[in-house]
């Protein structure tokens, strides 16, 4: 470097020397059993929740209905309907997130294979074929 640069690097307070430590980076590493894990635990939570939602729900109805029979307001009956709505859509959520599992399973597991398929296929007339399976009866 001339002596310009040097001067120029100390007025501005400039490091020219090259810093060789590297840094080291955290490994990430892509686990799909962990994916699999939480996305279980995620699924039983949700579940959980669901039916404490239907079961408090299912209490909230019956305590709405009683009050309404004994008040015959119009009012507590709308809110009882509302509320009975609520709760079979929440159930209804809970059938949806089943079937979302099941799907979910069905993606994440290897499929099944059928195994070893031979599939024969016979070249020839008809009459070459019947002579064929005669020879065989006779040999068999």
């Amino acid at each position: 470097m001339s002596k310009i640069d040097d001067k120029l690097n100390d007025l501005l307070d400039i490091n020219t020397e090259i810093d060789e430590t590297q840094k080291k980076l955290p490994t990430i590493f892509k686990d799909p059993d962990k994916r699999l894990k939480e996305a279980d635990k995620d699924a039983t939570y949700g579940r959980e929740v669901l039916y404490n939602l239907v079961e408090r729900g299912q209490d909230a109805v019956d305590g709405i209905l009683e009050l309404a029979k004994e008040t015959e307001h119009p009012r507590t009956y709308e809110v009882a309907g509302q509320l009975i709505k609520t709760v079979g859509e929440t159930a209804e959520k809970l059938l949806t997130l089943q079937k979302q599992i099941r799907e979910l399973e069905k993606t994440d597991s290897p499929q099944e294979s059928p195994g070893t398929v031979n599939n024969n296929l016979f070249v020839g007339s008809t009459a070459e074929l019947q002579k064929f399976l005669k020879d065989r009866m006779k040999d068999g």
